[in-house]
Order: structure tokens, then sequence, then C-alpha cells
């Protein structure tokens, strides 16, 4: 006679218990919070799929817990006020069309735009660093930096030598640099910039994972700004590898800007907000908000962005004006790996009549980024648009011109960490004038860069195309 033997032990349907409840309220969570019905559907799988593994993922990585403080922080502050100085230019003097998308930029944001900015190219750390470190050694009243990578190089320290003079000259200064980037379990500047007693802190950063607000979420912003006036942004991390002159291995091509006038207040306006959630701390002495007056003919604004936003900001902008351009789309990117819907706002533009050109490197700085790139490129069959491989160095400009009256410059890269996980600062400008001059900068670029068509990738190797369809898999932490 057969004896009937339960199919497992105690420990066993404890575990099975806990595995209906946690994946349970993976389930419950993601029905309730997430906006997008596929990654709901996605974390959904994995949490019922991956018994304890994939409720603790989401947990790490698919919980955004910087929502409710984010906006509860963005109404506080004496600094807001600053966000309402001056009167919004008239836009009557811009083609119909950029008009648009300025409107589409102050409805988004609530910054004005602001008139009487100079703003000016800086090729790689060759000619940034040297014009950043001057002014910080010309700084007599305040001085905000934040970068996502700030290395213990010879670089860096130049720049840790250069704050800790102005420190003891008796300068203000906050320097606030990424949790991740700056290095997760070892910061060695960190220590060096706290040895010399300058404040320093590290953005979405704590030693116990579980109180970590999104281990994924990180401040990819580069901003300096000297006694509230002077101003530098764009894509340039701190590190030797920015340095052409000296031919590190791993050199970088990039881009940084200069900027002066009343757009200034809106970098430390993001600097500022950063700050106080970072440490508490209000920036609210004059050092840090002195009236500016109008320097240059640009008008230009700030756009900060990131995950606390009801709205994406900057995918919002970045489709406003890809659906409003008339004429021409350039844009340089390090890292092309946008989601569908600016995949498609870039294709229908293309099949509007618009001519589409866009640079991007022939080989990222990782390879799983590189092969991802092949993979999403094999979807992106849209007629009219040319794209353009830039030889090395690796290009990490970060560049958008439109119908030769707009530019968007800043930190954000094209794919989906940048639009939906880091926080990004960008500058948009409506000048002719400065946006001739970034197009002869992305001219230069098309020059020494090769073009492929994209019908080549779908011709590779079906293992290639295998490996490359895989890394596409973590497009949204890539």
């Amino acid at each position: 006679m057969l004896e009937f033997v339960p199919f497992g032990g105690v420990a066993y349907y404890f575990l099975v218990v806990v595995h209906v409840a946690t994946a349970g309220a993976v389930t419950l969570h993601a029905l309730l919070k997430k906006r997008d019905v596929r990654a709901a559907t996605g974390w959904i799988g994995v949490a019922w799929l991956s018994p304890i593994l994939g409720p603790l993922l989401y947990w790490f990585l698919g919980i955004n817990r910087v929502t409710r403080r984010a906006l509860r922080l963005s109404r506080r502050g004496p600094w807001r006020k600053v966000a309402a100085k001056g009167a919004i230019p008239e836009a009557g003097e811009l083609p119909e069309n950029i008009a648009t998308v300025a409107r589409v930029g102050e409805r988004l944001t609530g910054y004005p735009l602001t008139p009487g900015n100079e703003v000016a190219v800086l090729h790689g750390g060759d000619e940034a660093y040297p014009a950043m470190i001057a002014a910080i050694r010309g700084a007599t009243r305040s001085i905000a930096l934040a970068s996502y990578i700030f290395r213990p190089d010879g670089t860096g320290e130049s720049f840790v030598q250069a704050l800790a003079d102005a420190k003891a000259r008796g300068v203000e200064i906050r320097v606030l640099v990424d949790g991740i980037g700056a290095g997760y379990f070892f910061a060695p500047i960190v220590r060096q910039l706290a040895a010399e007693g300058v404040p320093v802190a590290r953005f979405l950063h704590d030693w116990m994972p579980l109180r970590m607000a999104f281990v994924n979420m990180r401040s990819h912003k580069k901003i300096l700004v000297v006694d509230g006036a002077l101003g530098f942004t764009g894509g340039l991390n701190i590190g030797d590898e920015n340095l052409l002159a000296i031919g590190p291995q791993d050199s970088v091509s990039d881009i940084h800007f200069r900027v002066a006038g009343p757009v200034v207040q809106q970098l430390m306006l993001t600097f500022a907000e950063d700050w106080n959630f970072t440490t508490g701390e209000v920036l609210e002495s004059d050092v840090w908000w002195p009236d500016l007056d109008p320097v240059g003919s640009v008008l230009a604004r700030g756009i900060s962005s990131g995950p606390d936003e009801e709205i994406g900001r900057l995918e919002a902008v970045l489709q406003g004006a890809l659906g409003l351009a008339r004429q021409r789309i350039r844009i340089v990117t390090p890292y092309f790996l946008p989601d569908q819907r600016l995949m498609s706002s870039i294709a229908l533009a293309a099949l509007r009549g618009v001519e589409v050109e866009i640079v991007i490197p022939e080989a990222a700085d990782h390879r799983l980024i590189t092969w991802a790139t092949r993979a999403h490129l094999r979807h992106f069959l849209a007629p009219g648009v040319k794209f353009f491989f830039s030889p090395p160095p690796f290009d990490h400009a970060k560049l958008m011109t439109v119908d030769a009256n707009w530019c968007f410059v800043g930190s954000p890269n094209w794919d989906v960490r940048s639009t939906r996980l880091n926080f990004e600062f960008s500058l948009e400008c409506y000048d002719g004038a400065f946006t001739a001059e970034v197009d002869r900068v992305i001219d230069r670029k098309v020059e020494k860069a090769r073009t492929v068509p994209l019908a080549a990738f779908a011709a590779a190797p079906l293992i290639h195309q295998l490996r490359d369809a895989a890394a596409r898999l973590f497009l949204p932490y890539l």
C-alpha cells in the first residue's frame, strides 16, 4: 500500500507563503504607483516568476521614494522667489515654432526665459578646467560645485587645492557629488575635501541599503557657480580622462559651457534645491543670490529634471522640440538609447521632411552599451534619419539644435536613464548666433565621422544580434 508523502515540510510552505505575500505586495504597489504599463507588467512578472529575488529587486530598483520628499521640498526655501525674477521677454522675434517651444518650456518648468545672457563653448577639459579653476581662484563670496564624477587624480587634486585655498580666504563653499558616481564604497575625493574643511555631501547616499531612497537614481548634473554670477555647465565630469592634451588611454572628448547673466541664478537654484534635499541646509545668504545684470544677447532657460516630477520634464521638452521642428534637427549624444516615444518623435519628424542628423560614437565607453545601441538601431529603420559614427576618442558631448534658432545643451544623454532615472540639468538657448556656433561644433564632428546604413546592423551575424538584443533588455538601467 502506497503512503502519501507531503510535497514539502514546514519550511517549504513557509517560503510559499512568503513568496505569495511579497509578490502580492509588489503587484498591489505596481498597479497603484507605476504610470508606465510596461514597467508595471514587467515588475509584476519578475516578482511572481522570481521568488524572493524579484520582490527584493523591486524594493531596491523599482520604488521611487524620492517623489514625495522632492515635491514637498520644491515648495520650500526662500530661493523659490528667484525663479520668478524678471519679466518673460516677448518671443515675437522668434520663428513661430521656436516661440512655441519656449512656451512649452515655461509651462513645464515655471522658470522664465531670461534675456541678457552670454554662453561660451569650452572644448573638453583642456579649455574648461583652466577656466573653472581660474574662476574658483578668483572667487570672493561663494562657490557651488556639483559633479557626477570627481576623480582623485591630478585634475581632481587641482580642484581640491583651489577649493581649499578659497576656503582659507573665507569664501563660502558647498560641494555636492553623486553617491554612486563618486564611489559608493570608497569616495577619496570626499575625504580629501573634508580634510581641507570644505563642506561636501554625497547625493542619495547611505551606508544602509534599506535606507537608500532609490539605489538606481543618480545626480548626473555638472554645475559650478562662482560668486552667484558666473556659471559652468555641460557634460564634463572632473577627471584626467577629459584632458586630450596629455592623451590618457581612456581619453574622452567633451563640451562644456561658461555662462554669465541672469540665467546663472537658475543654475544656482537647482544646486540649492539639491543641497537642501541632501543636507537640509537652506542657502539663503546674499552671497549665493546677487542681482545679475544683462551681459549678452542670448535668451536662455535652465531645465532641471529628474524622477521627482509629475510629468517627465526632460522628455516633454525634447518631444516638443522634435514635434515643432520644420527644417533641421541635429543631435550629438554619447549614448543613443531613447525609449519608443522619443524614437517615434524622431521618425515622425523625418517623415515630415525635416532633415535629421544624429552623431554617436562608433563604440561607447562600456561594451554593454555598444551592444545595446546596435540592437536599438536595428529597430530604428526610419527613412531620412542620418546617423554619423564618430571615431575615438570617445565623444561624451551632449548637443541638440533645431532650425538654427534653438539649441539644447547640458548633462542628459539620449537614453532612458537620463529621461526617467537621473537628476539632470540642461540649458536651452534661443539665439541664432549661438546656435550657429553649436552647429559649427557639430559640423566638425560630422566631418570626422563615418556613415553606416542602419540596414547593416540588421545584417550582422545571428550570434551578434542575439548578444546585442540581450544587452538591450537592460535598457532602463544602462
